[in-house]
This record gives structure tokens, sequence and C-alpha cells, in this order.
């Protein structure tokens, strides 16, 4: 008799699981985020409002060394850097890839340039930290040795 309860409570617990699992997979409310919305005038004209530049990393740290380079300049650079080439190769062993010295350059140059603004320093070392996880002890101290270089 125990048997018997115990394999019709485990076939109701399967019936039960399955139940939640459809609910979860078929509901109305999956269907509507799938919807997609149309943009908006006011979106499309942000669109246009956003320069192009070039996506390779030598002409985005030319764009970043450029001392004469607007704040707004210097942001859609720095954004483009994180988009196109934000991902930093893993580490090699305790010691950084070669190539982190590209992004350690372009801390410290956004670090001293003239136009830049704390809001720009530190949205870059958040999404780069982001990006790169084991980097951020990295990123800090090159932001750190950044802003001590800078002359007060």
């Amino acid at each position: 008799m125990d048997i018997v309860l115990l394999l019709k409570s485990a076939m109701g617990l399967i019936v039960l699981l399955a139940a939640l699992i459809f609910l979860l997979f078929y509901s109305p409310s999956a269907k509507a985020k799938k919807i997609k919305k149309k943009p908006s005038q006011e979106e499309s004209s942000q669109k246009k409002d956003i320069p192009k530049i070039a996506t390779d990393l030598d002409s985005l740290r030319k764009i970043i060394k450029n001392k004469k380079s607007s704040a707004k300049e210097l942001k859609t650079a720095l954004d483009a850097v994180l988009k196109y080439h934000g991902n930093i190769h893993k580490k090699l062993g305790i010691r950084t890839h070669p190539e982190f010295d590209v992004y350690m350059d372009i801390l410290f140059t956004i670090c001293r340039h003239p136009s830049t603004n704390k809001n720009i320093i530190i949205g870059f070392d958040k999404e780069l930290a982001k990006l790169n996880p084991e980097y951020k002890s990295d990123i800090n101290d090159a932001i750190t040795k950044g802003l001590n270089s800078r002359g007060i």
C-alpha cells in the first residue's frame, strides 16, 4: 500500500511540474515581449545625430590622443572602443596580455585629456571592468596612475 501511494505522489508531482513548465514557456506575456515596436521619430532623429567614426582601434586612439577633441568626440570614441574592442584577451598566468598595454595607454590618455570629465573616466572604467573582470585590479591601477600623473 505504501509503494502505491508513493508512486501516485511521484506521478502527481511530475504532472504538476509539466504543467508549470508549460505555463513558463507558453504564457501570453512571452508573446507580448516578442512583439517589436516601431522606432519613433525621436529615436530615429537621435540616431542621425550620432557622427560616423572609424571603428578600428588605431583610428579611435588617434581621436582619443588628439588634445583638441571635444568631450563629445572623446565619449563617442570611447564608446566605440568598448563596443568593438572591449574584450581583452585572457591573462597569461598572472601576467597581463600584451594587448592590455593599448588599453592602459587609453586609460592614461583619457585621465590626462583636457576635455575629459569624471563621467567619461568613470563610465569607461566601469564598462571596461565589467567586460573584463579578471583585469579589474589592473584597470583600477592604471586609472589611479593616470589621475595621479595629472598636474594640479
